[in-house]
């Protein structure tokens, strides 16, 4: 699958879950995609890798340097830290919002859909999420599935670490059918 003149955002934090971060770039980086780690400092930021600290990531922009219209997807990776530490900052909303708001691709495995809950993105959207967080996704107005993948209107989400393969597959689909834009267009 030819992601050749895509641009796509990882937006995360330290404390991310590794696997949530690195495979998602991985798969899309080999589709032909440019992708951008997003953060809220420059630098690196470091991921959570099971049951300990994991390796650093360095961050291609900033919020303050990243422009949301430039992109044609958000990654959302998940681990409990990052997406807590994550819904409290107005600008990283702001920037998941305006690429929602655009007809792109928003992606959000594992704990991540608390970004989509606080942007209001959830309600009304079939999701699932990781199993501790399904009643959040629920009162936020969402029909919480237990799938490895669930797709509403461009909206991506998967449960765990064990479902990437298929979180990578259907992103990569989405973004090269751009198939939001296409719903909305009819």
């Amino acid at each position: 699958m030819d992601l050749k003149g895509k641009k796509i955002a990882i937006l995360a934090t330290n404390g991310f879950e590794q696997s949530e971060l690195e495979v998602p770039r991985d798969h899309l980086k080999k589709a032909g995609a440019t992708v951008d780690v997003v953060s809220l400092a420059a630098g690196e930021i470091k991921g959570w890798d099971k049951k300990d600290w994991g390796r650093p990531v360095k961050v291609d922009k900033t919020l303050d340097q990243a422009t949301a219209g430039d992109y044609d997807a958000i990654v959302l990776p998940g681990g409990q830290i990052n997406p807590d530490l994550l819904r409290v900052e107005p600008k990283a909303l702001k920037f998941i919002k305006v690429i929602f708001d655009a007809k792109k691709t928003v992606a959000a495995v594992c704990h991540a859909p608390w970004l989509l809950i606080e942007t209001g993105i959830a309600r009304g959207r079939k999701m699932t999420s990781y199993k501790s967080i399904k009643t959040d996704v629920m009162n936020a107005g969402a029909a919480g599935q237990d799938a490895e993948v669930v797709v509403d209107q461009g909206v991506v989400t998967s449960r765990n670490p064990g479902d990437l393969e298929a979180f990578s597959a259907k992103i990569i689909e989405e973004v090269k059918e751009g198939r939001r834009l296409k719903r909305s267009a009819a």
